[in-house]
């Protein structure tokens, strides 16, 4: 597999999008499966501290997966995220929602409408995702609450996944 992690982050202010390209050391099959499957989902899709919980999901065209972060001191937030087009092995695409324990959406955050794309390369797996706001202030209300950092410690809990024998 191939050692050095591509990564890349880009801000495009001009369509209120976060671009986020990733590589993983694993081949695709298993980079899919842990970006669609709850039980794996729930072992790395959090920063280092961070649980994340899934109450339910159904991924399917018009499915949805309900889950709870929490975090130290307390922390607690609940999240929504559909799924409106899936193209096995080689994208999805859906919204994401702040939600409460009962998957009622709230305003804690902003919702964002997200495009994930997987491509096999030789020795790894590469992921491109964007993420889109209605407007430059919910785009930076999003990086002010931890977008990027956020991302980086669960994308180092999905290599520490793919490491173990």
């Amino acid at each position: 597999m191939k050692s050095d992690v591509i990564f890349d982050f880009q801000i495009d202010t001009k369509t209120n999008t976060i671009h986020v390209k990733r590589s993983f050391n694993a081949v695709l099959g298993l980079v899919w499966d842990a970006w669609t499957k709850a039980e794996l989902l729930d072992l790395w899709w959090a920063p280092e501290g961070y649980i994340s919980t899934t109450k339910s999901m159904h991924f399917s065209e018009g499915g949805m997966r309900h889950y709870r972060m929490q975090g130290p001191d307390n922390f607690e937030m609940w999240g929504i995220t559909t799924y409106d087009n899936i193209n096995h092995h080689k994208k999805y695409s859906g919204k994401e929602y702040s939600a409460d324990a009962l998957a009622e959406v709230s305003s804690e955050l902003p919702p964002s409408v997200y495009l994930i794309k997987f491509y096999k390369q030789e020795e790894y797996t590469l992921i491109e995702h964007a993420t889109s706001y209605d407007s430059l202030k919910d785009m930076e209300q999003s990086i002010q609450y931890g977008f990027k950092e956020g991302m980086l410690g669960a994308f180092d809990r999905l290599d520490a996944f793919f490491a173990k024998p």
